[in-house]
This record gives C-alpha cells, sequence and structure tokens, in this order.
C-alpha cells in the first residue's frame, strides 16, 4: 500500500522506491531546510503499485529507482517508459545503484528528464527540480530563498539558481584575501562584473578598480598601458604617465583576456607579481606598487599552455583562487530574472511602458540555449526597448531584434563549400576519425576521468550534462546504422 508524507496541497510528488532512503531523505529536507513548501508525497516500493498510483491520481513530480521497477518488466528503459507513458507531464528523474553512462542513456531515451546515481541528497534532487521546473514554466522554490534582497541582484549580477548563489559565496570567501583571482568562463557570463564583485567586497573597495582589455590594446601599446611611461622614452612620449598597475596602486587592477596578452609582456607580468614592483618604459629604477590582481579568459588554460601561448609559471602565480562562471544553459532558472531586470532599466532610461513579457515570449526565452549568454539577453531586450513601446514584450517584436539569434541561423543553413583540389589531396592521405567519433571519444574520457559522473564530466566540457545524453542517443544510432 503507498504511504502518504506532506499535506495535500499540491504539487504532488511520487516515489518509486523498493527502500526508504529517498523518502525519508525528501521529508528531512523539507522539514528542516525547505521554503515552507508543502509536497502531497505517495511512497510506493514497486513499478505495478507505482502504475496504479498514477492511473489514480495526478503527480508533478516523480522520482523513480530503477531497481524498483523490473516488476513492469526486466528491461529497465522499457519499465521506466510505460511509467513515463502515464506521467501526464510529471517532471521524471531517474535513480539506480551505481550510476553509468548506459544506464543514463537509458533512462532520458525513456523519458525521464534528468538521471542521478545513488546515493544522492534531497537537496541536490531539489535543486535540480528547481531548474527543470523553471525551464517547464512550473517554478518550484524548494530551497529557502537567498539573503541580500533574495540575492536577484548581487553586486551586480542577477540570479538567484543554485549555482549563482555559490558563485556568490565564492565571491564572498576570497574577496577579503590578497591573493590573485583567476575567472574563466564563456563570452557574456560576466566576468568583469564578478572582478567588481571581488573588488567591492575587498578591503580594498575604496581603491580604484582598473580594468585593461589585453586583446584590445595593440601589441607596440601595451607595455605602456600596463607599466607606464617616461618623458622621452620614445618619439611621441612627451610626458611622464601613470599604467594601468600604478592607477590601481591601493586597489584592483582586472587583466581580462589575459591569454591574449603577447609571451614577452607575460615574463615582464610575471617579474612584477614576483617583485611587487614595475619599471615604467624607459626607465631604469623600480616602483614599488602595492595592487590585487585579477585576471579571466573565456578560453582554456591548460590548452593555451599546451598551445605554448601562455606561460606555465604565469598561470600558477594567477590561478591561486579560481571562479568559474557557468553558461546561462546551465542555470535557466535565471533567463527571465535577467530578461526582467534589463527591460525594466531600460524602459525607465528610454521612457517606455513594458512591464513584463507575455507567456508565449517567456516560454521562448527559457527553451534557447544563449550562446552570448546574459551579454545576448541584454542586446537583445535593449533592441526590443528602443524599437517598440507597448506593456508586453511580444514574440514578433523579438523576432523582429534578434540580430544574433537570426545570424545563427543563417550560418548553420550555410552550406559547406567542397575542398579545394589541394586539400583535398592531402585529406586522402590522412586517416580522419568522423566529427561525432572524436566527439565520443573526448566525451567518454571525460567520463572515466570523473568515474562516470556526468554533472562534472559536463562542467569540465563546459556543455549541459543533456547535451551528453543527447550525444550518446546520436552514437548508437549511428553505431547501429554503421553495422546494418
Amino acid at each position: 500500500m503507498p504511504s502518504s508524507c506532506g499535506s495535500s496541497r499540491p504539487p504532488r510528488l511520487l516515489i518509486v522506491d523498493h527502500g526508504n532512503s529517498v523518502l525519508n531523505d525528501c521529508q528531512e529536507f523539507l522539514d528542516n531546510k525547505g521554503n515552507g513548501m508543502q509536497l502531497a508525497c505517495t511512497h510506493v516500493t514497486g513499478g505495478k503499485p507505482g502504475l496504479s498510483a498514477l492511473k489514480s491520481h495526478d503527480f508533478d513530480i516523480i522520482f523513480v529507482d530503477f531497481g524498483s521497477i523490473d516488476d513492469l518488466d526486466p528491461d529497465a528503459e522499457v519499465a521506466l517508459s510505460k511509467i513515463a507513458h502515464y506521467s501526464q507531464g510529471a517532471l521524471i528523474i531517474a535513480l539506480s545503484e551505481g550510476g553509468s553512462v548506459t544506464m543514463a542513456v537509458a533512462a532520458m531515451r525513456a523519458g525521464a528528464h534528468d538521471y542521478f546515481a545513488k546515493p544522492v541528497t534531497a537537496k541536490i534532487l531539489f535543486e535540480r527540480l528547481e531548474e527543470l521546473s523553471a525551464r517547464h514554466g512550473k517554478k518550484y522554490q524548494f530551497s529557502p530563498p537567498p539573503e541580500e534582497g533574495d540575492r536577484l541582484d548581487f553586486e551586480g549580477f542577477v540570479g538567484a539558481s543554485p549555482q549563482m548563489r555559490v558563485i556568490y559565496e565564492q565571491i564572498g570567501r576570497i574577496a577579503p584575501s590578497n591573493a590573485p583571482v583567476f575567472i574563466t568562463g564563456e563570452s557574456g557570463t560576466g566576468k568583469e562584473v564578478c572582478a567588481e564583485a571581488v573588488h567591492a567586497r575587498s578591503n580594498r573597495a575604496d581603491g580604484r578598480f582598473v580594468a585593461i582589455n589585453c586583446g584590445a590594446i595593440p601589441r607596440d601599446l601595451m607595455e605602456t598601458e600596463l607599466f607606464g611611461v617616461v618623458k622621452g622614452a620614445f618619439t611621441g612620449a612627451m610626458q611622464d604617465r601613470d599604467g594601468a598597475v600604478e592607477l590601481a596602486n591601493n586597489g584592483t587592477l582586472f587583466l581580462d583576456e589575459i591569454g591574449e596578452l603577447d609571451l614577452s609582456l607575460q615574463a615582464k607580468l610575471l617579474r612584477f607579481l614576483q617583485t611587487s614592483s614595475i619599471n615604467r618604459v624607459g626607465e631604469a629604477m623600480p616602483r614599488k606598487v602595492d595592487v590585487r590582481i585579477i585576471c579571466a579568459t573565456n578560453r582554456n588554460p591548460m590548452q593555451m599552455i599546451t598551445e605554448k601561448c601562455f606561460r606555465e609559471d604565469l598561470f600558477y602565480r594567477l590561478h591561486v583562487l579560481p571562479i568559474h562562471l557557468p553558461p546561462l544553459r546551465q542555470r535557466p532558472a535565471d533567463i527571465m530574472p535577467i530578461a526582467e531586470t534589463f527591460l525594466s532599466r531600460y524602459s525607465e532610461e528610454e521612457g517606455k511602458e513594458f512591464i513584463g513579457f507575455d507567456r508565449e515570449t517567456a516560454e521562448q526565452f527559457m527553451s534557447r540555449e544563449w550562446p552570448g549568454n546574459v551579454r545576448q539577453i541584454q542586446n537583445l531586450v535593449r533592441r526590443i526597448v528602443v524599437m517598440h513601446d507597448e506593456q508586453l514584450v511580444t514574440p514578433r517584436m523579438v523576432r523582429l531584434a534578434d540580430i544574433e539569434g537570426t545570424a545563427q541561423q543563417a550560418a548553420r543553413d550555410v552550406p559547406r563549400a567542397a575542398p579545394i583540389a589541394n586539400r583535398h589531396a592531402r585529406a586522402q592521405s590522412l586517416v580522419l576519425e568522423p566529427l561525432w567519433k572524436q566527439e565520443q571519444r573526448i566525451i567518454e574520457e571525460a567520463l572515466a576521468l570523473f568515474d562516470g559522473n556526468i554533472s562534472q564530466a559536463a562542467a569540465a566540457l563546459e556543455i549541459s550534462p543533456s547535451t551528453i545524453y543527447r550525444k550518446k542517443m546520436s552514437w548508437e544510432k549511428l553505431e547501429a546504422e554503421n553495422a546494418a
């Protein structure tokens, strides 16, 4: 017989598990750490009673253990597909003892929204449910709201997802230190915002925050921009000038796109980090400075070291306190708060009447990948506000303003050009694997490195866990076709 916990109010949770560990963990989490959200919780110990419960009640969430549904079918994938068939749109998380990629792929193929290997804590399950519910328009909030005004606005950041709460905690912990900070993340994820947040929370907040984009300044000018110049050092040096390092004295220097810095300047930067002193261009006497260094890159630093374009000794001098900013596709719960924040800001700036997004537009925003991350949303919302003046943003407005989305689609639609003769001849002499085979090898190596943990492997590869699931399904299909 099913056992019940919690209140009779929705949402309704069905746990299909022959043991009580998941049930007990969920109860303890909701009682002690939850956000006051009540669940109508039903626990059954097998697949058949689970199907009976699904046929007699509507459920919003289902936790199902693969090892508990073999009474429906010996094949776990077939058994889970029967559960999914009667789920009526419920969010399904599959569980199993001893995780494997094969089991994860089977779960996603059978209709699960995600998969975890046991043991897994209720905290992790409910945090994942918050993300899934936001993507599917349900917006459950199980964990308590973060402090500081829900942390929807933390030192310039917008978002209260579990991933961003971890970032806020990291910033709070490392800000008081004087050690270098190394920020990584895709373009548009907010690396400079992160650097400014570290500075604002540090003991140097009263000092200057000086930002230099190492990829935007010509190589010939970079040394003077960083270290300054004395009068007469070269033609055109008409007066002494402070460089960015001196300007940031007693404050913070942010070096964006550090990987673009010339190797000769990397050596001088390393010496500065070792000695806390600089020489202006054309000056022999060193100058002592007290500066905290924060740097950032959207590239893989280890790959840059391998390619001999980034000094390994400099990397280890800078990579003391690392922060990795997750891409927007890995924190979908933040998409609409970010879009709404920009809409409010630019509506006020432009004197417009916008108050929000209609339902269809919000669903479109939630379903997109956003390769340009926060910056892409920012630019799109600003164009919409400038081009229109209504109360609600509609899909038509998005289509007219979505330059990046149109360009990305056009790029995908451009047919590949035929290879020229010499390239074709050279290709004939090489043994190349198909692209999907190369992807398969890289992903499987990452999974092996993290003992089959898909979430950790995906984070290391900077892709979404769902991408790994989709790739595995496509590989199996290709291998089956090749075998036939």
